[in-house]
């Protein structure tokens, strides 16, 4: 039965004319999928001679279609794969992996507001990577700082990997580098800290502010300045609180280049241990 070569090479010769080939008159053919279709042929002079007749062209888009979905499935599996290797890079806890922008429960002006900013800060984030520009989330335990900050994290992914973790892992990193036997430098666990794309950097405030905790703190986050990379800073403090903490230095840096989000509702826990039971 008649059929094209397999051979793409030869495909290429007849193409481009270096095989001899003779047209031969439109026919119908019949596809036993598809039924009839009308065909284009031509004779091939190789290998004694043989009639090429084009496929079914309902057959050919099928194929094209299944090929196309199949590489839309392996790209989600290996994107799938990648975002799963950077959230544990990114150390989203588990807790909040699967919090996203659009499952942010979102009732009040101020809680709509909170997350027009998230929003804008993920969709724009190249230009917040370019200026060093943050965000500061104040607000009560439970009202959502950090679903809405690893909800930014996760939405970046898999363009840019950042790193979620606590004020308090950051001084205890920094103060194990001062141990004898400490596989890592301070500035080592200070430049990992500083280079990543985005940093969030979550329950500041929740230590005692010691002025030792301020240089650390101070010193994380004036890397990040002078390097103009984004920060993502959550505190249960108000302004006053978060600034006797973090000190003056830090806070002036901030105040710069950070804007300030404040979650001034009650926490949700109370509303969800209700509907779990």
């Amino acid at each position: 039965m008649a059929h094209f070569p397999d051979n793409s090479e030869i495909q290429n010769l007849v193409k481009t004319g270096q095989l001899p080939t003779r047209n031969l008159a439109p026919m119908a053919k019949d596809c036993a999928q598809h039924g009839p279709y009308p065909a284009s042929g031509y004779w091939l002079t190789v290998g004694g001679g043989r009639e090429v007749w084009s496929p079914c062209p309902d057959c050919v888009e099928a194929e094209l279609v299944a090929t196309r979905q199949a590489e839309l499935v392996k790209k989600a599996q290996r994107e799938g794969a990648i975002i799963e290797s950077m959230l544990v890079d990114a150390a989203v806890p588990q807790r909040f992996i699967g919090r996203t922008l659009g499952n942010f429960t979102a009732q009040t002006e101020p809680q709509q507001l909170a997350l027009r900013v998230a929003q804008d800060f993920a969709a724009n984030f190249p230009q917040h990577l370019q200026r060093g520009t943050g965000l500061v989330l104040s607000g009560l335990p439970g009202t959502g700082k950090s679903h809405l900050a690893t909800a930014i994290l996760q939405a970046l992914m898999p363009q840019h990997c950042g790193l979620y973790t606590t004020c308090l892992n950051v001084i205890r990193a920094v103060r194990a580098t001062w141990r004898r036997d400490s596989e890592f430098s301070e500035s080592e666990v200070l430049g990992t800290f500083a280079k990543v794309p985005l940093l969030v950097l979550d329950e500041i405030g929740v230590q005692y502010g010691t002025e030792g905790e301020q240089t650390i703190l101070f010193d994380v986050l004036d890397r990040r300045y002078r390097d103009m990379k984004p920060s993502i800073l959550l505190t249960n403090q108000n302004r006053q609180g978060f600034k006797e903490f973090v000190g003056e230095r830090t806070f002036d840096r901030l105040t710069e280049s950070a804007r300030w989000v404040s979650f001034d509702w009650p926490s949700y826990r109370a509303q969800a241990r209700k509907e779990a039971v």
